[in-house]
């Protein structure tokens, strides 16, 4: 036994996935295409235990509102909206025309096209356009790191309460402890500001990059 989480080799993150929630045709075909034509980028795509556990999340908590900023190629989108009820509603903040055109071509073959609003723009501006009462179930962060904490402000006025906000790379591949670019030092500041937050009760998990969850008061 052990008191802390057992490093990952590869043959044990294989296990991991095959024996947790394992991709289905869809996920590994995206999976596949986004490291075939984009492999300079493709590990901002999120771990397939990830995905799964993002969907297993979404259910768990009976989300019916979420909203994700950074979509990228679209397998955290396709997971939360494959949590959703058929009233639910997911809306992607992304930048890219390019990225998100292979999203969109995954969401129609997985049947969750209609869940979700992508809107492309800065995510700034496009969080503080929301309603601006209570209304959000669920927040998913994975885009550039020095803008999460303005991302932050803008979405944790806007949950429910019992809400949840997911945030990844929050460990920065272990380089929080010793940053080493700007990305690295914004994360760590982030993660000091998210622990002093009194309107959130947050757990950092060690799942892929590390993933923040905080429960909204």
């Amino acid at each position: 036994m052990t008191t802390k989480s057992i490093p990952l080799t590869n043959e044990l993150h294989a296990y991991l996935v095959a024996h947790g929630s394992p991709p289905d045709e869809i996920i590994r075909d995206l999976a596949e295409e986004t490291r075939s034509v984009l492999p300079e980028h493709a590990t901002m795509q999120v771990a397939p235990e990830q995905a799964a556990f993002l969907t297993f999340l979404t259910r768990l908590l009976g989300v019916r509102q979420a909203v994700e900023v950074g979509t990228f190629t679209g397998l955290s989108s396709l997971a939360i909206a494959r949590g959703l009820p058929e009233d639910g509603r997911l809306t992607c903040f992304d930048i890219s025309e390019e990225f998100t055109g292979i999203a969109r071509r995954y969401w129609a073959r997985a049947g969750v096209q209609d869940l979700i609003d992508l809107r492309i723009g800065p995510a700034a501006d496009g969080l503080r356009e929301l309603p601006h009462e209570r209304h959000l179930d669920f927040a998913f962060i994975d885009a550039d790191k020095t803008g999460y904490p303005i991302y932050w402000a803008e979405l944790v006025p806007r949950m429910r309460p019992g809400g949840v906000i997911a945030v990844d790379n929050v460990l920065r591949g272990g380089r929080v402890i010793a940053p080493q670019d700007a990305g690295d030092r914004a994360i760590a500041a982030f993660n000091d500001e998210v622990l002093a937050d009194v309107r959130v009760d947050p757990v950092m998990l060690p799942i892929a990059d590390g993933l923040t969850l905080a429960r909204v008061r």
